[in-house]
């Protein structure tokens, strides 16, 4: 008898295990989905940039020379011309006068000269010489000004001054750095992207750029040049990008996030929800009457909550949005309600 019992207790269990293995016997797993429809689909191309001044240069001097006096201050906004150092220049100043000195002589002279050769009392040949020692006399005067204006340095165009470098009293050579000038009231941003994208940029273009040391800042701009050249190492071609900066807040050297808008197009979007991620391989369960299909699929770019379907579905496609936890190939299926198709396309750059 206990022997008939334990075989009726072990084939109750084995017919219990096999119900349980039976697919059969499941109840159709609740999910909701989805139908796939194209999208209008705007998305950037993204690369980093440095910053780079409108205008920049180094100033110097170009004479050798003590400094005199330093009339500016470090990050100050200076205007075109305005003086930055004076250098001495005693002895430019006595060249100066003792030219001046000359050339009144020499003016003197023609004039005396002009006048016996109006009544013939001396040659026109005589005249023509003194003119040209007036012309002379006139040419050593602006060298010798030119010779004290080397001695004041100037700035060359409108921007801010970097740190002083020099003091009164300094020596000063040819090269030798005084102080930077920046005009930052436009950067241009260079940045790559790969050869491969190159077809996707045109003049004019529209950009975005993001710097972490201003969170959550757009700075708009456009694409003003395309390298003529790629680069043979990298792949990759060089782009030029002007930003406006009224305020100032990007500096020459920034490192700076950019986004190049790419024109909208058709596209297949899905909610991220409805994809099923293993590794490098994305799927995601394609309805077929009160079934799914576990399907490949080769996706895109990503927007959040959003990604682009570049093969394995087409549009008209049921797909699975909520519930593929609980689905493998070849699952039943209840759809307790439809989502709604996805958004037409994502924000432009600027929105985002």
């Amino acid at each position: 008898m206990r022997f008939l019992a334990i075989a009726a207790l072990a084939t109750a269990l084995l017919a219990c295990k096999k119900g349980d293995d039976a697919p059969k016997g499941q109840p159709p797993a609740t999910v909701t989905t989805q139908v796939v429809q194209p999208v209008r689909w705007s998305d950037e191309l993204a690369a980093l940039g440095t910053a780079n001044a409108r205008e920049s240069v180094t100033v110097t001097a170009s004479v050798s020379q003590t400094v005199a006096s330093v009339e500016f201050d470090s990050g100050q906004f200076v205007r075109k011309g305005q003086p930055l150092v004076t250098l001495v220049q005693g002895q430019q100043a006595a060249g100066v006068a003792e030219a001046q000195a000359a050339l009144r002589n020499a003016e003197q002279l023609y004039e005396r000269n002009r006048k016996l050769a109006d009544q013939q009392l001396i040659s026109r040949a005589d005249l023509e010489t003194q003119r040209t020692s007036l012309e002379a006399a006139r040419a050593r005067v602006a060298t010798q000004r030119a010779t004290v204006a080397d001695r004041v340095i100037r700035a060359p165009f409108d921007g801010v001054l970097g740190l002083r470098l020099v003091s009164a009293g300094s020596l000063v050579t040819p090269g030798t750095a005084i102080t930077t000038l920046d005009d930052v009231s436009q950067i241009k941003l260079d940045f790559t992207v790969p050869e491969a994208s190159l077809g996707q940029l045109a003049n004019g273009q529209r950009i975005a750029a993001r710097s972490d040391a201003w969170p959550g800042q757009v700075f708009e701009g456009e694409i003003a040049t395309i390298d003529s050249r790629i680069d043979p190492v990298s792949r990759a071609v060089k782009v030029r990008a002007l930003v406006p900066n009224p305020d100032g807040k990007l500096r020459p050297g920034m490192l700076l996030d950019v986004g190049v808008e790419r024109a909208a197009r058709d596209a297949l979007a899905i909610p991220e929800l409805a994809l099923q991620q293993s590794g490098a391989e994305a799927s995601v369960y394609l309805v077929e009457g009160d079934k799914v299909r576990q399907v490949p699929v080769k996706i895109g770019e990503r927007h959040p909550g959003q990604v682009e379907i570049v093969s394995g579905l087409k549009p008209g496609d049921r797909i699975v949005v909520e519930g593929t936890v609980k689905l493998r190939d070849g699952s039943r299926i209840k759809d307790v309600g439809a989502k709604p198709a996805a958004a037409a396309g994502a924000k432009p750059a600027a929105e985002r």
